[in-house]
């Protein structure tokens, strides 16, 4: 069994990783943004909830997202949780919760990186508008010049990925995220790892962790 949080900044490499370990270890991943997407497109009793608060363009409630997260790890020995929690009060939410499963978490990793490398990582990162599949100019870059792959046309750069909007997304985790290391480094579960270099010598930081 593995119960695993990814911590970082935005652009610390916490979905890249999620991925890599998940289909290693066959473990799934409980990515928050997924989950809610998921729930609404199906048209859950939760995901109706959550649509009329996302349509309004305000951030869900933490005891919907609780409940929407309870009922994706209320069968599962094994997960990893990417996206909440991002408060302290979220946390305690989903402590409450795990201790009422009886599955607590065994590992917080959290991925320290530099916030110029973070600036520098998501400034180069690109969009297929057609397929959203992701790319970056600097490690994983498309064959031909900002165009897809798959669907020859012209990549795009998300509003959330300028620098301006970047740096604003790292002084609001630094606020209300970072404060969670503390949180989870107070029950002895936090681990730090260096989240910059190949994408491999991460995953091999987060294995010898978890192993």
């Amino acid at each position: 069994m593995r119960r695993v949080l990814f911590l970082g900044p935005p652009g610390a490499g916490k979905g890249t990783q999620a991925k890599k370990i998940s289909e290693e270890f066959n473990i799934p991943i409980i990515a928050t943004g997924d989950l809610l997407r998921e729930n609404v497109k199906k048209g859950t009793e939760l995901g109706k909830i959550a649509k009329k608060y996302m349509d309004e363009g305000t951030l869900v409630p933490d005891d919907i997202m609780l409940k929407i997260i309870e009922q994706a790890i209320k069968d599962l020995d094994s997960f990893i949780l990417d996206g909440f929690p991002r408060t302290i009060k979220q946390a305690e939410g989903l402590e409450m919760l795990l201790n009422k499963l009886n599955k607590n978490l065994e590992y917080v990793i959290y991925f320290d990186v530099p916030d110029e490398e973070i600036i520098r990582r998501l400034t180069a990162r690109r969009i297929c508008p057609e397929c959203n599949r992701i790319y970056n100019l600097n490690f994983n870059p498309p064959k031909n010049d900002e165009e897809c792959d798959e669907c020859k046309v012209k990549l795009i750069t998300r509003d959330d990925d300028k620098e301006q909007v970047i740096r604003k997304r790292i002084e609001v985790f630094k606020e209300n995220t970072y404060p969670l290391v503390e949180f989870y480094d107070k029950r002895n579960i936090l681990y730090r790892i260096d989240g910059t270099g190949d994408t491999n010598e991460i995953e091999k930081r987060i294995k010898e962790i978890i192993l």
